[in-house]
Formats: C-alpha cells, sequence, structure tokens
C-alpha cells in the first residue's frame, strides 16, 4: 500500500467517513457504467455518496472500532447516508428491484453507530425517505388535532345547548 495513490485514495476515505454514523456496504458488480452512475445519482439524491476503493483501503479507512473484514470480499462500495439513511437504503432497494440481476446487492449496514444484519437494512429501506415520515406524522398530527377540534366544538354546542335548556 505504499504507493502514493493508495494513500491519497485512503486519507480522502478517512476524510469521508469522519463522524459518519450510518452507512451501507453493497456489491456492485455486474453493472454497467451507465446503471451505476444512475445509482450514484439516486444516492447523492437521497443526501448519499456511493464510494468505489479497494476493499483494503475501504477496511482501513474505517479503522478497527468499525471491522467489515467479513463484508469486504469480492467487488465492494461503501454507500454513506448522512441525513436520510432510510432514503438511501430505499434507492439501493429500488435500483436492485429495478434490474433482473438485484444489484447491487447488500452485504453489511452499519446505523446510527452499530453494525446492523441485513434484515434490518431491508426494515429501514422499506420505511422510505425522512421526508415521507415526516408527512406521514403531520398527516397523523393533523388528523387528531381535527378530530379533537370536533369534539371540543361538539362540547361546547352541548353545552350552551344545555344552558338553554335550563
Amino acid at each position: 500500500m505504499a504507493n502514493q495513490r493508495n494513500q491519497n485514495t485512503l486519507a480522502a476515505l478517512q476524510k469521508s467517513l469522519e463522524n459518519i454514523e450510518t452507512f451501507y456496504v453493497v456489491d456492485y458488480q455486474g453493472l454497467t457504467a451507465g446503471q451505476l452512475s444512475a445509482l450514484r445519482q439516486q444516492v447523492v439524491d437521497k443526501g448519499g455518496r456511493l464510494i468505489v476503493a479497494k476493499n483494503t483501503l475501504i477496511n482501513l479507512a474505517l479503522g478497527e472500532s468499525r471491522d467489515f473484514g467479513d463484508a469486504l470480499k469480492g467487488p465492494s462500495a461503501i454507500v454513506v447516508a448522512q441525513d436520510d439513511p432510510a432514503g438511501v437504503a430505499k434507492a439501493l432497494s429500488d435500483a436492485a428491484k429495478g434490474n433482473d440481476k438485484g444489484i447491487p446487492t447488500m452485504k453489511a449496514g452499519y446505523l446510527e453507530g452499530k453494525r446492523v444484519d441485513l434484515a434490518t437494512v431491508a426494515r429501514i429501506a422499506n420505511l422510505g425517505s425522512r421526508d415521507q415520515l415526516y408527512a406521514e406524522l403531520v398527516g397523523v398530527l393533523g388528523a387528531h388535532q381535527s378530530n379533537f377540534v370536533g369534539l371540543l366544538e361538539a362540547l361546547r354546542t352541548k353545552m350552551e345547548g344545555g344552558d338553554a335548556a335550563a
């Protein structure tokens, strides 16, 4: 690893992974250059970044506290999810569903500072993006607020009607 190019790549990887709490390791082998480019853009649109590098360099950049040596076999890319872990996971899942080979293939996940199994990553991908979850929450809160206002209005009407009868 003594060559300057590898040292530069390692330094860039380490900088990219600084303070990153969520990332996914994927196998991208079998994607055409156009498909890989489209996947990169989909990940960027969700606030993430897809980084292709040698497994040895990725492993070194992750450091001893985040050991992914078992997942870093064969062609690997690391997909960093900075703002929207669920959105990035969904972009990866949708891309895999969008081709007959099921690529990219999820190899490992690291969510909010902890390694998670692939079933957890799949559940995260099914959540939808952060914006979708916020919209659902606002909808639920709005519905409850409307129900509450309706109950207060009914109570006020009943109380006013009760005063007239007395």
